[in-house]
């Protein structure tokens, strides 16, 4: 496959094959020569239809497709596979033994707009559902958007189904099934088809397949873990797209006059959507040659409208024309500026598969416009559920509209407020969406929670601004909200405290709704203050360990604690570190446990001098050492509860562990809000015995000594 370069300032007479940098045989290279079109079928493809628009009729009960967050690096990992990142439509195809179904992730059919696709899977006489990709090829065998967008003038070229997924084999849903076993099951049924083609991956080698895809100038990869789940119209950091160049969506407000020798407008003014309210974010002239920009006019002359849709004032060096901000177009730009304005736009495309009011949901934008985006109601909708078989249902929901919704329960009323509000830019999760995921997680959380206090860790702006925290907040709650006042200091210094004790769910939802996306209860309750529940080590890696290294002291804790007799428990933290938790049951006071954590942190920076230390302080400690922290052991320290979501990019959970899950691929960044409670569904509460068994402190100081 060659890649065809335009001369410009750092053009070279040099001769330049870019799959010299990585050997012939290579899988990478093997595959890509395996499964990229040849260039001699390009103009011999088998019908030509009549040049006209295809108007998209809306399937009934359709499928969404599940989605993938965006990253922006490269990374090689075993537990993970990559496929090509086609440049075309996402389709999913329904297959009854000949009948079909062929439809976008919007659910608009694919039928009469791409007949080559749907005759060649009706011939495959199977029933079935696939995930795929729609593509149509160039003369490179490459694919191109443009030409699939105007398929209708291109049907020389070669159209493809490029299949992914496998999400329903002779009626039996597959969701459930690890990633790996349903592309198996898919590769079975994709034999010798000219159209249909199955999107084979390669494992672990992700670093080099993206730098191929880089070179050949595709638009990326796609990294999928091998054992992720299908979710249908869930958006999932378990699939990832990389892409080769960095693009978003934006929202066409308006167009400028022409000057010199261009026709039809000078330049689109762009917007993107910012808690529901829409923001200038640019505007681009590049990208179009004269039939775009012929096309381009003839779609926005109908829309157009005398006034702005911006609130704020808009300047640009010509006269512009508003219309109506209902067509999202994709571009390709340098960076975000720091006022929220794309560097360079280069128009892409026009996206007809994605609605204005989307854009705000799936942006990924630059530090203060980044992120603006909420979960749709559709997304929503297909979330695997938390109910289980005894969870009890509380409340009657009241929705006064998309910012504010109110929680009943008896005769207590919580009103959650701004809940659009965008709590992680990156991932675009709103506060309403902590808010739900703390509804939904009640039952599991609150046993760690009650009669504790609270001390309130509030980022009521998002994780992008600095949080703080909150301890007297009981006088500020709620007349139902029950609190607590705590001595806290000695001497001059001593004062009350009002603590928030966290008891039932509508107390759960307040703190949420004051911006407390993370929960930070005692390690006592009010029934024995000084004795608390349990020990904790917090393992805690500076910026220079690799997880690896943290995942190595846990075990080493781990061995240590055995040989105490003690029984441990792990979780994630939610961060960058994990929590070893072992039972005291009330028996001992903060003093007695924390000396005993102590002692078992020593022994572990016995066996693991290099990478872990004792010493608090970042300055005087070694820039690759753990700090195997035993302090947290007192009276007053707090720590993110279990199942508390965490302010950090992908809105991680910390999560209970088994200890067996506690080696090399394991990664905090795999359990988050979205996939939590399937994990639950599966595993269960793996931390419930912390809170009624107990070790014998004097025994494992025995058996230590």
């Amino acid at each position: 496959m060659a890649v065809i370069k335009h001369r410009d300032q750092y053009a070279t007479d040099e001769v330049y094959d870019s799959e010299l940098l990585t050997t012939k045989s290579s899988p990478i290279n093997k595959w890509l020569k395996e499964n990229t079109p040849s260039k001699k079928k390009v103009l011999t493809t088998t019908k030509t239809f009549i040049s006209k628009p295809v108007a998209q009729k809306k399937i009934g009960n359709f499928i969404p497709a599940m989605l993938a967050k965006e990253t922006s690096m490269a990374f090689s990992d075993k537990n993970w596979l990559y496929e090509i990142k086609w440049d075309g439509y996402r389709a999913i195809a329904e297959l009854d033994k000949g009948k079909v179904k062929l439809y976008s992730r919007n659910g608009n059919s694919f039928e009469a707009a791409y007949p080559v696709v749907f005759e060649a899977l009706q011939k495959l006489k199977i029933k079935a559902v696939f995930d795929g990709e729609i593509v149509v090829m160039n003369e490179e065998g490459k694919p191109d958007f443009q030409k699939l967008q105007h398929y209708a003038d291109n049907t020389n070229y070669p159209i493809l189904y490029y299949a992914f997924d496998l999400l329903r084999l002779n009626n039996k849903d597959l969701y459930n099934l690890p990633l790996v076993e349903r592309k198996k099951q898919l590769a079975a049924l994709l034999n010798a088809n000219e159209v249909v083609k199955f999107s084979d991956h390669i494992v672990e080698e992700g670093e080099a397949f993206f730098e191929v895809a880089r070179q050949k100038d595709l638009e990326g990869i796609m990294a999928k873990k091998t054992d992720s789940l299908y979710y249908p119209g869930k958006r999932t950091n378990e699939w990832l797209k990389i892409k080769h160049h960095k693009s978003d969506d934006a929202i066409i407000a308006g167009f400028t006059e022409p000057r010199g020798g261009r026709k039809y407008f000078g330049a689109l003014v762009l917007g993107i959507k910012k808690d529901g309210t829409l923001v200038y974010a640019g505007h681009t002239g590049s990208g179009f040659n004269e039939q775009s920009l012929k096309e381009m006019h003839e779609k926005l002359v109908p829309i157009i409208q005398p006034q702005s849709p911006f609130d704020e004032r808009v300047k640009t060096n010509m006269p512009v024309t508003w219309v109506a901000p209902i067509y999202v177009c994709e571009l390709k730009f340098t960076e975000w500026t720091r006022d929220g304005k794309m560097r360079h736009p280069i128009f892409l495309r026009l996206r007809q598969d994605k609605k204005a009011d989307e854009v705000e949901q799936n942006q990924i934008q630059s530090p203060g416009m980044k992120g603006a985006k909420k979960t749709t109601k559709k997304a929503a909708a297909n979330k695997p559920s938390s109910d289980t078989a005894g969870e009890k249902k509380e409340q009657s929901d009241v929705v006064a509209n998309e910012k504010e919704k109110t929680y009943v329960f008896g005769r207590t009323s919580v009103k959650t407020t701004n809940r659009t509000k965008i709590f992680f830019p990156d991932d675009g999760i709103t506060k309403g969406d902590v808010i739900d995921y703390y509804d939904r997680m009640a039952d599991y959380i609150l046993p760690y929670l009650k009669d504790r206090p609270e001390s309130l860790f509030r980022t009521p702006n998002g994780i992008n601004e600095q949080g703080f925290f909150h301890k007297n907040a009981g006088e500020d709650a709620p007349a139902w909200v029950k609190s607590i006042e705590i001595e806290s200091g000695v001497g001059a210094s001593s004062k009350q405290i009002d603590y928030l004790l966290c008891n039932n769910k509508a107390t759960l939802l307040y703190m949420a709704n004051l911006g407390c996306i993370e929960i930070n209860p005692w390690h006592s309750t009010v029934k024995k203050l000084d004795y608390p529940d349990y020990l904790i080590i917090d393992i805690d890696p500076s910026d220079n360990n690799t997880f690896e290294d943290v995942i190595e002291a846990a075990n080493a804790t781990k061995e240590v604690l055995d040989r105490a007799g003690a029984t441990a428990y792990c979780k994630t933290s939610g961060s960058s570190g994990l929590h070893v938790y072992v039972p005291t049951g009330k028996k001992y006071t903060y003093d007695q446990v924390k000396d005993f954590a102590y002692l078992i942190c020593m022994l572990v920076n016995e066996k693991l001098p290099k990478i872990t230390t004792l010493e608090r302080s970042l300055s005087k400690r070694s820039k690759n050492q753990i700090y195997m922290d035993y302090l947290q052991n007192r009276r007053g320290q707090t720590i993110a509860s279990v199942y508390s979501v965490r302010p950090k990019p992908g809105a991680t959970v910390s999560t209970p562990l088994d200890w067996k899950e506690v080696k090399k691929g394991l990664h905090p960044s795999a359990f988050t809000i979205h996939t939590i409670e399937q994990r639950l569904k599966e595993k269960g509460d793996l931390f419930k015995a912390i809170l009624s068994e107990a070790i014998d402190l004097n025994s494992c100081f025995d058996k230590l000594s």
